[in-house]
């Protein structure tokens, strides 16, 4: 039996409180892969830290040579961050491992043992997850429009973790700017196997996933895997185009029986008020979309490496 290898890239943002304890988990995880006969292949990106986390990298790449640290110049972001890291992979599997521990490194084994025998695509969803409240709520509300609007049976409770078989790395490699890797990865079809988890509570720092990055997420997602929002726009617009050759038509018609009263301000303001502000949400929707266009055909560099170690 060949030895497989399987790679992990792990983005990292002031994660110094929590790298050492993952140090160890994945120390201890490799010794177990052996067992397996599966080699373990180790990137870390540093994604802009000011903490010391690039020096906690280097410390572990000291204790473990065949580790790659890269660093970025600046915080572009963990699906960025993540995909500039894929592009070094050589494993027959890749996954992408959470530096806060959130996502159990335990897992691992389970998600590698479902690969060996003869999966490619082995996800971790979420059943319950130890978040505060407004984040709860927030994640409830995205994965309700995303399996509504985007991908019908895409997992409730939604996913980070997923282990992939090396057929996957083009795809994800050479996808756009602003594209969602776990949705794009599910969107493939490959038929994945299913672990399900409880989310530990964050023990280490404060998530950097704020709620504008989290809003900007979503955007991406609608507007970079479904047409939906830009038909819902040009059906309301429809409707109210009709409605107002409706209004103007019974406008003409009272005039000619001269039943049209001296007011009518208020009519007047509410409908020109409402009419503009539909055309305002409609221009900025499909501003979005061209803005994403613009994105991709500008040759703007996803994440910009400064030192690879």
């Amino acid at each position: 039996m060949n030895n497989k290898k399987l790679s992990i890239v792990v983005p990292v943002y002031f994660n110094a409180g929590s790298l050492p304890r993952l140090f160890d988990e994945l120390t201890k995880l490799e010794s177990q892969l052996a067992e397996r006969l599966v080699q373990l292949e180790l990137f870390f990106v540093d994604d802009g830290s000011k903490d010391e986390s690039l020096a906690r990298l280097l410390e572990f790449k000291t204790r473990r040579p065949a580790t790659k640290v890269i660093k970025l110049t600046r915080n572009f972001g963990a699906v960025h961050c993540s995909k500039t890291a894929l592009k070094f992979v050589t494993g027959d599997a890749f996954m992408i491992l959470a530096a806060d521990l959130q996502d159990p490194p335990e897992l691992v084994l389970d998600m590698v043992d479902l690969w060996l025998a003869g999966s490619k695509f082995v996800i971790c969803e979420r059943i319950t997850r130890n978040d505060p409240v407004v984040s709860k709520i927030y994640s409830k509300i995205y994965y309700k429009l995303l399996r509504g609007f985007v991908i019908r049976d895409y997992p409730e409770g939604g996913y980070d973790m997923a282990l992939m078989d090396n057929a996957f790395l083009p795809h994800l490699i050479n996808s756009s700017k602003s594209v969602f890797t776990p949705l794009l990865a599910y969107w493939l079809g490959y038929k994945p196997d299913v672990i399900h988890y409880h989310r530990p509570v964050r023990e280490h720092g404060k998530s950097g996933w704020t709620f504008a990055k989290k809003f900007t997420a979503f955007l991406d997602v609608m507007l970079g895997f479904s047409i939906t929002p830009i038909r819902a726009i040009s059906g309301i617009g429809v409707i109210v185009a009709l409605c107002s050759f409706l209004y103007g038509g019974l406008v003409v018609a009272s005039a000619l029986f001269h039943q049209i009263p001296v007011k009518g301000f208020a009519t007047v303001v509410a409908l020109v008020t409402f009419l503009l502000g539909l055309i305002i949400i409609m221009l900025g929707i499909i501003g979005e979309y061209l803005w994403r266009i613009f994105d991709e055909t500008n040759k703007r560099p996803e994440t910009v490496i400064e030192e690879i170690w």
